[in-house]
């Protein structure tokens, strides 16, 4: 059931960002063309009085004006599972690893393995006859591995023997096929280091964004590098008492100084996806001004934060009891997106990474009383 009012930041129970799904509201194929997919518009303050309004992907421009910056995450998948074999003297085992994010070190990765008691630093997995990993450390189901290529480059080697890393709810379902190596991948993608696509990012075509350009919607890119970690479950009761995982990201001085031109002008800061906005929440000083940014990210946006960066979000629709779910909360408030994704599983609407898509608008912040 949806809470009967909005949680306190401080004391905010994961109980207060759960609801019931169908499982036939999980999509495990895109719309085709992508912007064809559906799109539930949520403005709790609308001023025509229609908080929830039913349209489709292609009608984005209609709800956007001439001068928003429209922030897409252009961070590129890699075939981030790797099944292998670990070698240790004569005695062999089968290993898989996912990798999760990228060290400083070109080549170096965290990853979880499976089965990870059957590592230890200095063992060594072969992946196939030209990528081996070898294992530097380990921490409970965490590993961190050297990838090695011989006969060709690195990502040449993980490309040809990894696997595109379906979220769970897909794979637990049905295997990675030639389609996803589409399917998957946005058209902004360009900056190889993400193990989970900006799916928000999916549902954009060349046609989308001629569309947008046409009137007069400005678009950017930036880069977080998504986490296998964007699926891990959150364990805490409270909210407070969940450590967010960390992301790469990185802002440009450019791109900083042409969100800061559009902003000045009048523009909406339109964020495509969750990622994107965590990262232009991470880059924004207290003024609203965007900075360069080029580090990690742990920041875990919950009802009570104050949005300096973003004014509209588009994004797909997301787990229960998820960090994300409590991110669409705290931008257009909870009860509206308990309402609003009531509405979305009573209509159809397809849910997570290969679903239909919300856009968001904020909801202004009410005094306790009211």
């Amino acid at each position: 059931m949806p809470p009967t009012r909005e949680p306190s930041p401080d004391a905010a129970h994961l109980d207060d960002f759960d609801f019931t799904l169908p499982e036939e509201r999980i999509a495990l194929r895109p719309a085709r063309p992508r912007d064809a997919a559906r799109m539930l518009v949520v403005n709790a303050d609308a001023a025509d009085g229609r908080p929830l309004i039913d349209v489709n992907v292609t009608q984005l421009p209609d709800f956007l004006r001439a001068g928003d910056m429209l922030v897409a995450n252009d961070t590129r998948v890699v075939h981030a599972r790797l099944r292998g074999t670990r070698q240790r003297g004569a005695a062999t085992a089968a290993i898989e690893l996912l990798l999760h994010k990228p060290a400083a070190t070109p080549g170096v990765w965290e990853a979880f393995a499976r089965p990870a008691k059957r590592l230890a630093p200095g063992d060594t997995v072969v992946v196939s006859t030209a990528l081996t990993a070898r294992v530097l450390a380990r921490d409970g189901g965490t590993v961190t591995v050297a990838l090695t290529a011989t006969g060709m480059g690195l990502e040449e080697a993980m490309h040809a023997a990894g696997e595109m890393p379906l979220p769970p709810y897909i794979a637990g379902k049905r295997a990675a096929d030639d389609q996803d190596e589409d399917d998957y991948q946005t058209l902004f993608a360009r900056a190889r280091g993400s193990v989970a696509a900006p799916t928000a990012g999916l549902h954009f075509t060349p046609t989308l964004l001629a569309a947008l350009a046409a009137k007069g919607v400005l678009h950017e890119t930036v880069t977080l590098h998504v986490g296998a970690g964007t699926f891990l479950p959150v364990k805490s009761d409270t909210l407070a008492g969940h450590k967010m995982h960390a992301e790469r990201g990185r802002i440009t001085a450019d791109t900083a100084r042409a969100l800061n031109r559009a902003r000045a002008a009048g523009g909406r800061i339109v964020a495509v996806g969750t990622t994107s906005l965590r990262l232009l929440e991470s880059a924004v000083d207290a003024h609203g001004v965007f900075r360069p940014f080029d580090a990690e990210t742990d920041i875990f946006i919950t009802p009570g934060h104050r949005f300096k960066g973003v004014d509209v979000l588009m994004t797909n629709f997301h787990l229960p009891r998820s960090t994300l779910f409590v991110l669409v909360a705290a931008f257009a408030g909870t009860q509206t997106m308990h309402a609003a994704y009531a509405h979305a599983i009573a209509e159809g609407y397809r849910f997570y990474s290969y679903g239909d898509a919300n856009l968001l608008f904020p909801q202004r912040q009410r005094s306790a009383a009211a």
